[in-house]
């Protein structure tokens, strides 16, 4: 929190990836901590890759998703860590620094938020609904999910892109949204949130329905209820069937 404010130097991995001196810092220190107490442990971060002994351990860290809100100000943003054994993802936590809220998983051990257990929405009605969703921050124009997002915003009681997907996964375990989708994000962007919002009561797929994968690149998350909804709603975009068109800007400034 020390670095959050306006006037932090942003630094590009790409066109648009941002990284700051946050994300850096925060990752050497998880890696500090990490190798200290279990030092034959493998870790995937974000920032410096995967250090691959051949462990049954790995940790997937984000030390800061949300880099984007960060480095303009915008708090929403947090810290994402997962621990995986063999295949199975065992724990996860996302800190929220700016309201102080701890999302905590265990396997089999259900899910909390400031210790205090969390359960997802008992919303079953698609009109009903808030859901979330993210756009990446590059190549957008070849990215589909504007589509997605016109279709969904129609069908619901709208659709929020917060910039955080490992808070919007939290947000489905809480409640806070009732469903959440994103094309392409990384393991380390969905290891803690997904098993934290499965703990809840939620249900994780790909956009087919399938298990999700930590390299699907799919993620489709929702309180359960909403979850056939979802993938007919899907089903239906990626087949081009009764996708309305968006709206053109040419017409309506014509009756302005």
């Amino acid at each position: 929190m020390e670095h959050f404010d306006r006037h932090i130097k942003i630094e590009y991995k790409g066109d648009a990836d941002l990284v700051t001196i946050a994300d850096r810092k925060s990752e050497a220190l998880i890696r500090e901590r990490i190798r200290a107490l279990w030092p034959t442990h493998d870790v995937l971060g974000e920032e410096e890759g995967l250090r691959d002994t051949g462990s049954e351990y790995r940790w997937y860290v984000d030390p800061l998703d949300g880099t984007t809100n960060f480095a303009h100000g915008f708090p929403v943003f947090c810290v994402s860590i997962a621990l995986q054994h063999r295949e199975q993802v065992i724990a996860g936590l996302c800190f929220d620094p700016t309201r102080d809220e701890l999302f905590a998983a265990e396997h089999d051990g259900g899910a909390f938020l400031n210790d205090q257990p969390i359960h997802v929405s008992k919303i079953d009605a698609l009109k009903e609904s808030l859901v979330g969703t993210g756009f990446p921050s590059h190549k957008r124009h070849k990215n589909p999910n504007i589509h997605f997002y016109h279709q969904i915003t129609l069908r619901t009681h709208g659709v929020r892109r917060a910039g955080s997907a490992a808070l919007d996964l939290c947000y489905v375990a809480c409640g806070r949204l009732d469903g959440f989708w994103e094309f392409n994000l990384n393991p380390w962007d969905t290891a803690a949130g997904v098993l934290i919002a499965q703990e809840a009561g939620g249900r994780v797929t790909n956009f087919s329905g399938g298990q999700f994968e930590l390299n699907s690149r799919e993620t489709l998350a929702s309180n359960g209820f909403l979850h056939e909804a979802l993938l007919r709603e899907f089903q239906e975009i990626f087949a081009g069937r009764g996708v309305e068109p968006l709206p053109d800007p040419r017409e309506y400034a014509g009756k302005r």
